[in-house]
Parts: C-alpha cells; structure tokens; sequence
C-alpha cells in the first residue's frame, strides 16, 4: 500500500519552482525580489540534500546565476512558483519501497480571478517524469499545501479547502476523505474550520486555507500550531479555537495529540497597513536540517529555539521570509520533498 511519508523522514532532494513574471510578480523590482528570496531557500536546503529547480524557457542562465552550480536546473513551462501546491505528492508502497507520485487536480486554487495554471496544472506529472516514478491521478482538486502528515495514518485538512465550492462542490466530507485515504494511505483526518485572515481575499494572493500555515506535525502525536498572541490582530481568536479544538483529537493510533504553540512574529501589518500571517509553521524539514521562515522579528530567535528543541538533531537555518509571504506563501510552500526511495526491508535504496 502506498503511504505519504512524514516530512521527518530520509529525502531523496527537494523539487522547486522559480519565479517568472506573472500576476504575482508582475512588478520587475518585486520579480527580482522574489528570485533572491527563492535562491536563498534553495541555497539553504542545498546545505542538507540535492536541490532541483524547475525553471522557465529561457530562464536557466540567470537562474544559475543566483542560486550556483549545486542546484540542478530542469526546464518547463510554468505559470508561478509554488511547488508545494503545482508539484506531485510523493508517496511510497512499504512492501517494495517503490516511489509513485500523485497528482491533484490543480485549478489556481480555488479558480481565483489573479491565477492562471494552464502549465502549473501538468508540473506534477512533468516532475514525476523527471524523478522516473509513476503518476497516481486523484480527481479531487487538492495542493499539497493543503494537507499535512504523520507518516502513521493521520492528516490534516482545512473545510475551506477541499470542501471549498471553488475547488470540490458536491463532494461531502466522506468522499473527500476516502480519496485523500486512498492516494495517502491515512485512515484518521482531522478537519480545520479555516485557514488565517490574510489566506483570505482581500487580502492578496491567499490559497483561501493552507492548512500548512496554521498547523504542522512534528512528530507523531505532537503537533505545532500558530498562535498570534495580540488580541488586536484578527487571527488572535482563530488562533486560539484551532489550539483548542487540535487538543480534542486523537490521531490515527488514538494518540491524545500533544500541541505546541508557536508565537507569531511582533509585527502584525505590512507597510500598506494589511494584517500579515506572517508564521513559523510554515517550515521546511530536509536531512538534517530545519529551514525557518525568518521576519527580522524579536521572536524570530524564540521560534529558533523552539525548534532547535524539538529537532535536537538537525540544523535550524533561518531564511528571511517576508518577500515569501508578500506572494502569498512562505518556506514550506515553495518546497516539495521527494522521500528516499527504500529497499524491500525498509534500507535506504542506493541512488544512482
């Protein structure tokens, strides 16, 4: 049976997109921005595991100027920059250790007026060829932030996603969780009401309910949940009922989950006067490393320290986020693991 590995667990390298003008960088300052904010995410993860970068025609030169010679460079079409949510799922059957792929129908999350995916929509399937791994097509419109695992049969999941009319009307939450149980191989989801205020319109170029910005596992029975501690700041109460409602569940072993609160950054408005969701759940775990969305905040240090506890045996990298968040996403959303391949016994499959 075919499972999505927990982020902990070994990589084969990290899939990304690069970022090209579109509705999203359609400024020339910002789509420079934005390119040295992306480089420095590769550049990071490169320290820890191979690092391969899908770029547009045309683009690999100055691409390759930016990030260096380690990052390997694939060429495609592309519509925007979001690997998490364009890319495949992998997942690995634990009998043989083979990889195999899933493909999400992608529809610019939610069909939002600002997207466009005719190239994004075939990026799972264009990255699944160039790994050499079979595709598993799912019918359920669905982005890989848009969920998150524990490797043991538990995932979480946002109503206003998958249940959202803009992506699935007419599925019921029974259908849209034995899909997601059949193209993951979890039994127990557990649902969030609703993502962070400024996932939302009008607020930019939200996903209307990443669960990847909210909540995260970091091990099996605990996870790590954002908590925005300022009453002023409309995600305070939100914050609180998420907490609340995650140390009712039990996951898919009937473990009571333990949860962690982590502190938002101080700021709380950009320099237009918008609200931010500026948060450190949206981390990215790579062979021994922890990269960490940084905001040149005061607590940007308290956050390192929390997950320099909880991962004792990993590097925490910090990577300054803000240009990440501007486009509506944050480390963990511009990243894709690619799970080592595993022998029959469960030992590391030899690469190469």
């Amino acid at each position: 049976m075919f499972r999505m590995p927990a982020e902990w667990d070994p990589h084969e390298r990290t899939w990304m997109a690069w970022p090209g003008p579109n509705t999203t960088f359609s400024d020339p300052g910002e789509l420079a921005d934005s390119r040295e904010a992306w480089a420095a995410v590769a550049r990071a993860v490169r320290r820890f595991e191979p690092v391969t970068m899908v770029v547009g025609p045309g683009q690999a030169d100055s691409a390759a100027a930016l990030l260096g010679p380690a990052v390997d460079l694939v060429e495609h079409e592309l519509d925007d920059a979001w690997m998490r949510d364009i890319g495949p799922t992998f997942v690995t059957d634990d009998a043989s250790g083979e990889l195999a792929a899933v493909d999400w129908v992608f529809n610019g999350w939610g069909a939002q007026e600002w997207a466009s995916w005719e190239h994004d929509a075939k990026i799972a399937a264009r990255v699944a060829d160039r790994a050499s791994v079979p595709v598993h097509s799912s019918r359920l419109v669905n982005e890989g932030g848009g969920l998150h695992v524990d490797g043991e049969g538990t995932v979480l999941l946002t109503e206003t996603v998958q249940l959202g009319p803009e992506r699935n009307p007419g599925w019921t939450r029974e259908q849209v969780e034995a899909e997601v149980h059949a193209k993951l191989g979890t039994t127990k989801a557990i649902w969030l009401p609703r993502g962070l205020t400024g996932d939302y319109p009008p607020h930019g170029f939200g996903t209307l309910g990443h669960v990847d910005i909210v909540a995260a596992f970091a091990a099996p029975g605990v996870v790590l949940v954002h908590s925005q501690p300022d009453p002023a700041h409309p995600d305070h109460e939100l914050c609180k009922e998420i907490a609340a409602l995650l140390r009712t569940q039990t996951d898919a072993k009937g473990r009571t989950l333990e949860v962690i609160e982590v502190r938002a950054p101080l700021g709380l408005k950009d320099e237009e006067g918008n609200w931010v969701d500026h948060s450190y759940i949206n981390h990215y775990l790579c062979n021994g490393g922890v990269v960490l969305c940084a905001f040149d905040d005061p607590r940007d240090e308290e956050a390192a320290a929390l997950f320099r506890g909880l991962f004792p045996d990993r590097e925490v990298v910090l990577v300054d986020a803000r240009t990440i968040f501007a486009g509506g996403g944050g480390v963990h959303c511009i990243t894709q693991q690619q799970p080592a391949a595993r022998g029959p016994l469960g030992h590391p499959r030899p690469i190469g």
